[in-house]
This record gives structure tokens, C-alpha cells and sequence, in this order.
């Protein structure tokens, strides 16, 4: 049984504990994606109805037991129809830790396939994104840039203009011109490339952003809810820099903040 201890005449077993942090975990898992969202006001209506559903049964109402226990018997059909989104995104959040701790492994093995050039491009990169964000966050230029590294971009709901062209400040901040038909999207980069400009995201439904909190930070956070991407965005109206990585947005970074960001996720 692999027994651990006991308390009182209750037993504890190894896999209790197991049990307990597995279970305390998806509930985090679930209040992460929950958190700061419509869905949670109505999370909290469902929990209401069915502890009230079950004090009325302890009561032995039975009129008003009869009429609720209608709604609860089809309660799990109705929770997936209302958590459709919610469903959907904790099925991917558990898909990224899995898919991210199994990159991590094959990293650490293959970490001796990093060559000293291979390094170099990735140092380049990184300083020409984190110059041409400076730049345009100092001419309070809006930008929009998301950092899909290895993420599958056929799942990505964007429609952009092909560019797939190495990464260059230059080419970034042309982009970004206000003067640019594709200035208003965002800028996919992967692998080293601009894959694409003028990109559509989807926006996030969180109740709890910033009133300042533009199109584009809605952006951000809501693709990076979805896919296992991080955004970087440049305000237009204050010309701050914020990012987005997992559905958390942080605003207001210092440029060493934000090179070690792109270093991390480019």
C-alpha cells in the first residue's frame, strides 16, 4: 500500500498525495485560464446552482428539486456548449507544458548543435528587433510582434501578407511605418524569418485588462492564450513597450527586460 502515516483511523498512502497535488493542479491550471475572464462570473453562477440544488435536496423540497434537478442532469452537456473556449484552451495549455518540457529534454541533449554561428544569428536577431522596437517606441509608432519560434502557425487564425525575409531592423521598422498599408497587423516572426505582416489575432476576452489596454495588447494576450507563442507590442498612444507570454501581459519593460524576453522566445 505503500503506506506514508496516518491521521487519526484515515490512512495516507503515497498516491493520496499524488491524488491531492494532481487535482490541486488542474484547479490551478483551470483558474489560470478562468482568471480575469467573463467565463469566471459564470463559473461561479454554475457552482452557485448546483450547491444550491443540493441544499434544496437536503431540505427534501421537492417542486423546486424536480425543476432544478432538470438543469443538472444535462449540467456536463451544458458546461462544455458555455466553456466551449475554456475547454478548448485548457486542452492546449496541457498540450504546451507537455510539448515544452519535451523540447526543454531535446535541448539540453542537443545543446552541442548550437555552433558559434549559429549563436551569432540568433545575437543578431535578437539586436535587431530589440533596436527597431526602441526606435519605434521612441517615435511612438504602434507595433505588434509575435514570436512564434516553433509554434505551428497552420493553427495561427491570422490572414497577413507573405514576407519570409531574414530579420532586420530596417525591414521591421518599414513595416511598422505609419505610412505602411501593413502597419495596423502584426509581424510573425519564426525561425529567423519574418514569416508574415499586416496579420489579424485573435483578441482576448479578459475583463481585468488595463482601461489604456488597446487592440493590439488584446491581441497579444489573446493569441498567446491560444498557441505557445509570446507578442511584444509597442503603445502607439505612449509609446511603451509590453509583452504577452501564456496570457499573462506585463507592461512597461526596460530594454534589458526585453532583450532577455526576445532571447528567450525568438
Amino acid at each position: 500500500m505503500l503506506l506514508l502515516f496516518k491521521i487519526g483511523f484515515l490512512p495516507i498512502r503515497i498516491w493520496d498525495l499524488l491524488d491531492i497535488l494532481i487535482v490541486g493542479y488542474l484547479i490551478y491550471l483551470i483558474y489560470r485560464l478562468l482568471r480575469g475572464n467573463i467565463a469566471f462570473n459564470i463559473f461561479i453562477g454554475v457552482l452557485t446552482l448546483y450547491v444550491f440544488y443540493w441544499l434544496v435536496r437536503q431540505l427534501e423540497m421537492q417542486l423546486l428539486s424536480a425543476v432544478l434537478d432538470k438543469f443538472v442532469s444535462v449540467g456536463v452537456i451544458v458546461i462544455v456548449i458555455i466553456f466551449q473556449q475554456e475547454v478548448r484552451n485548457f486542452l492546449l495549455l496541457l498540450g504546451k507544458s507537455a510539448l515544452q518540457q519535451r523540447s526543454n529534454f531535446l535541448v539540453k541533449i542537443l545543446l552541442g548543435r548550437n555552433t558559434p554561428a549559429t549563436l551569432q544569428d540568433m545575437s543578431r536577431e535578437v539586436m535587431a528587433v530589440k533596436t527597431a522596437l526602441q526606435h519605434l517606441s521612441e517615435q511612438q509608432t504602434g507595433a505588434l510582434i509575435v514570436l512564434a519560434k516553433d509554434a505551428n502557425l497552420e493553427n495561427l487564425a491570422y490572414s497577413g501578407v507573405r514576407i519570409d525575409a531574414l530579420i532586420s531592423e530596417q525591414l521591421l521598422e518599414s513595416i511598422f511605418n505609419k505610412t505602411s498599408p501593413l502597419h495596423d497587423g502584426a509581424v510573425i516572426l519564426r525561425k529567423g524569418k519574418i514569416v508574415s505582416a499586416g496579420g489579424v489575432l485573435p483578441l482576448s476576452e479578459k475583463a481585468d485588462l488595463p482601461q489604456k489596454a488597446g487592440l493590439r495588447h488584446r491581441a497579444a494576450i489573446g493569441v498567446t492564450e491560444q498557441l505557445n507563442v509570446a507578442a511584444v507590442v509597442v503603445s502607439e498612444e505612449t509609446g511603451r513597450i509590453s509583452w504577452a507570454y501564456e496570457g499573462q501581459f506585463i507592461q512597461d519593460v526596460e530594454m534589458g527586460e526585453l532583450e532577455a524576453f526576445l532571447g528567450a522566445h525568438l
